[in-house]
């Protein structure tokens, strides 16, 4: 969808003839351009001009009028505070920003000032893409990030860029060059990307970015991106100091921008995040953006979360669960340590069964730490996030405690339960005291604090809500002090609480210094003390004066849990780390998958391996998927991996297994078991996947254009360690030119990258090159042919295929009968006569409109002998076991049904 963006300035106003609120309106726009402004006016958040037009046609909300400007009528809409959320998210969704602008005084103030006096406003936040907090604005099991993309010198020392998720706190920053620049920017996939007006035209220029990515940009002034100020800002921003040195000066600058914008933002309510952590692009395995779409690692090809690896695999159960589970499953590790100590994890939840199923049940009930804190960081949380980080530190320390009880935890879940029991408890305790079980969302509104927790303020709740006791105790009190048992506490408009007895006793209460006398009636005496009157202030306040002291309790309490925000938010990290470890264990050992070995080595053997998505839709069918082994292994240490070519039918599950494996690898160095009966995988740097065909209109470029662009890619940037899988090369061309194109191609990934590669195709031609590189060997999909009819077995074979069986599967498709049989007419003659003039041969055959009728295939031929045809059609040395023996059941079933016994 296209976003359009409100005008950056406004008419100037006329010096005359503007009322005080549209002055006040001018003057805060100008301040905020390029945001839609959501102007407080009483119980509604009004937008003016082009802003009114922008929001309405985006919300679906009626256009009104709202007086006039420049002898013009003044578009206005407008949506209701209470439902400002609801708003402001589908705002976000289609890309705007804005700027939320409060009422900051009394309106009572303002009245003071004069008939003609405004209520004072401004900007209290700018809500963007990239800076949102509150959990229905935000994805409760993906990250938000905003990315920081920072280039210094014209020549460019390099990219930096910094990303964080606000609401959490996560900042992270990483040095790139520029051909990773576009990946990397992939993996993170930020909500929000800032960058200098500079940098923007640059990579505009260079096309080093998608126009889509560069169209939703924040351009901000390049001197935000100044290292030397941002060397001083990161001084300053972090408690514990933050070593700038630490950072090269393009990453400082990323990261100065990214926390100026944040504050800017945030109108200095705080800055919400964590010390930065650096990450070297080494740490992780490299995922170009190409090889995400196509493995479909997060999400499908057509933008589905459904269908995707990661909606297949993620079992965790929280929301910073998932939000981990889906970051190691975008940037797998690189360190085989790091790795298996991941799975030494996963061994011992799988080992302790009983264990696990209560820690699962444990993490469901724990709340998001990390947001909460946030929100109450930026001062926008509520009594709810009290009580969420009060129920957390609970949950933290049982799950340390239910941890600490395995008996052999390993380093990693050792750390994890340490990390849980430093979970400031005395934070919990205090929280549960003070909160009630369900306490609102607002502190504004009071009613959060717990019966028993405040004397004052339960003093003051009765007083509020039990005026009517309250004052009976007092009078029964008085009764019993002066003895006048007709003594009563009464209320009117005039005289507000008093104390009335009979005339007969009021000379009694006249000689008593603690009655004041305040009215003498026919029959009866008024009087008043210091006590009530003091009494009926309080009522008169009370309510105001509960909520004032619930508001000072939520701001001990809140600071109280900002003190402890380290452990708290290790704590929450721990339990995230914990979610991903057990959701890991509880899907291997529901799906059967192993523990891969992970070394250093070049080795990649693969026995009996699955594709996780495929085989969870057939099992969910009632199927079997059918496993298939790969070895692509070094033969010897110093030499490459080696090199499977693939051939063999369309639908016969070459593309299945080609990215089966490398789901594998990618699983293996997340840390998590694979499918697969076993897998050695030495540890892949870089993994690469050109499957499938698709174009990019928008960059000018055809499908065959983008196949070169990404088979180039792969051909200048894979190493020896990485893995390569490639299907059907060369095929978007003619067919003399594909075959030369996909024929280097081998080559060069034999004879010069050294890689481990399957490389899919159907020229068949290319199986020759087994004879003369020797890493290269032949493998094929095994298929039954029966009479015209071609049935996939989906079993990976040695050998090579020598047809590719297009057309039984156009008709498996359902092409018209007569297409199919001209089809074979023309396949026939080039077979019998070449290729190498297939003009020629063609001009032979009779035109499609003057071929005889197909014959009724129903009607058995006279000599027909379906054993006879079976015999003569099989192919001995292209039969597995397996498929052998199916076809002697055949042969048998043939037998019968024509007689002959």
């Amino acid at each position: 969808m296209t976003r359009t963006e409100p005008q950056a300035d406004y008419a100037a106003p006329p010096a005359t003839g503007m009322t005080p609120m549209m002055a006040q309106f001018f003057e805060i726009k100008g301040v905020n351009p390029g945001y839609l402004l959501f102007y407080r006016m009483g119980d509604f958040y009004e937008l003016f001009f082009d802003d009114a037009e922008i929001a309405s046609a985006a919300l679906g909300i009626t256009l009104t009028k709202r007086g006039k400007h420049l002898g013009e009528d003044i578009p206005m809409c407008g949506v209701p505070i209470h439902a400002a959320q609801d708003y402001l998210k589908k705002l976000i969704s289609l890309g705007h920003k804005v700027a939320v602008c409060e009422q900051v005084e009394d309106p009572a103030e303002a009245k003071k000032r004069g008939s003609k006096s405004v209520v004072k406003r401004d900007v209290v936040r700018l809500v963007t893409p990239g800076t949102l907090t509150e959990d229905d604005l935000l994805p409760a099991r993906g990250n938000n990030f905003l990315l920081s993309l920072a280039r210094l010198g014209s020549d460019g020392e390099g990219y930096a860029m910094a990303w964080s998720d606000i609401s959490t706190g996560e900042l992270l920053v990483a040095d790139l060059d520029k051909e990773s620049l576009a990946d990397e920017i992939a993996r993170i996939d930020p909500a929000e990307l800032i960058l200098s007006d500079r940098l923007a035209d640059q990579l505009a220029e260079q096309r080093a970015l998608s126009s889509d990515r560069l169209a939703g940009a924040t351009r901000r002034p390049h001197e935000s991106f100044e290292s030397e100020a941002a060397s001083r800002l990161l001084r300053e921003t972090f408690d514990n100091g933050v070593d700038p040195t630490a950072f090269s000066r393009t990453a400082r600058a990323a990261l100065g921008a990214l926390i100026t914008y944040v504050a800017e933002t945030q109108k200095g309510a705080g800055i919400p995040l964590r010390q930065p952590r650096l990450e070297a692009p080494t740490d992780h395995m490299q995922i170009d953006a190409a090889t995400r779409s196509s493995l479909e690692l997060l999400v499908t090809q057509r933008g589905d979360v459904r269908g995707a690896l990661r909606a297949s695999v993620d079992m965790t159960v929280t929301g910073a669960g998932a939000r981990l589970f889906a970051a190691r499953l975008a940037a797998p590790l690189n360190d085989p340590a790091r790795i298996n100590a991941r799975l030494d994890a996963i061994d011992t939840l799988i080992e302790s069964s009983m264990e696990t199923d209560a820690i699962r049940k444990g993490l469901r009930a724990a709340p998001d730490i990390a947001r909460a804190l946030t929100r109450l960081t930026l001062e926008r949380g509520g009594p709810r996030d009290l009580g969420a980080i009060g129920r957390g530190i609970t949950q933290a320390r049982a799950l340390g405690h239910l941890l600490s009880g395995l008996s052999d935890p390993g380093d990693e879940l050792a750390a994890i339960a340490r990390t849980l029991g430093r979970a400031p408890e005395i934070l919990a305790d205090e929280f549960a005291k003070a909160l009630v079980d369900e306490p609102p969302l607002f502190a504004r509104d009071g009613g959060f604090v717990a019966s028993g927790y405040d004397g004052e303020l339960d003093t003051q709740r009765r007083l509020g809500s039990e005026s009517r006791k309250v004052v009976a105790e007092l009078q029964a009190a008085l009764v019993e002090k002066t003895g006048v048992r007709a003594l009563k506490i009464k209320h009117n408009n005039v005289l507000g609480f008093f104390v009335e007895v009979p005339a007969s006793h009021g000379s009694r209460l006249l000689e008593d210094s603690v009655f004041i006398h305040r009215q003498t009636l026919a029959n009866a005496m008024r009087f008043t003390t210091t006590d009530l009157a003091e009494l009926e202030g309080k009522i008169a306040r009370a309510q105001e004066i509960a909520v004032e002291i619930e508001l000072s309790i939520f701001a001990r309490l809140r600071e109280a849990a900002l003190a402890q925000s380290r452990d708290l938010m290790a704590a929450a990290d721990a339990m995230a780390e914990l979610d991903v470890a057990a959701a890991l264990a509880n899907l291997a050992a529901q799906r059967n998958w192993c523990r891969p070995l992970v070394d250093q080595s070049l080795a990649f053997q693969i026995e009996g391996g699955r594709h996780p998505v495929v085989e969870k839709t057939l099992e969910a069918e009632g199927q079997t998927f059918v496993a298939n082994d790969a070895d692509l292994s070094a033969p010897e240490p110093d030499e490459g991996g080696q090199l499977w070519l693939v051939t063999g039918p369309n639908m016969g599950g070459k593309s299945t297994f080609l990215r089966q494996n490398a789901l594998i690898a990618i699983l293996a160095q997340m840390g998590s078991y694979v499918p697969a009966t076993s897998a050695h995988i030495g540890v892949v740097d870089r993994v690469f996947s050109r499957v499938g065909a698709s174009d990019d209109i928008a960059q000018g470029r055809s499908t065959f254009m983008v196949e070169m662009v990404e088979t180039a890619a792969i051909l200048n940037r894979a190493t020896r360690r990485s893995l390569v899988i490639l299907d059907e090369i060369g095929r978007g061309t003619a067919t003399f030119d594909g075959l030369s194109i996909a024929w280097a191609c081998v080559e060069t990934l034999h004879e010069t990258t050294g890689c481990r590669a399957i490389f899919a195709t159907h020229y068949h031609e290319l199986t020759a090159l087994s004879a003369t590189l020797s890493r290269v060997s032949n493998h094929t999909m095994s298929v039954k042919e029966y009479k015209g009819d071609v049935v996939f077995l989906h079993e990976v074979t040695q050998g090579a295929a020598d047809r590719s069986y297009g057309i039984q599967v156009a008709k498996l498709a359902g092409l018209p009968a007569p297409v199919i049989t001209r089809a074979r007419q023309v396949l026939d003659l080039l077979e019998a006569r070449g290729q190498s003039n297939p003009g020629s041969a063609l001009a032979d055959l009779p035109l499609f409109a003057h071929m005889p009728a197909p014959e009724d295939k129903t009607v058995p031929q006279p000599g027909a002998n379906p054993v006879t045809d079976m015999i003569e059609t099989v192919r001995p040395d292209d039969l597995s076991p397996r498929a052998a023996l199916e076809w002697i059941y055949e042969l048998k079933k043939a037998a019968y049904a024509d007689g002959d016994h």
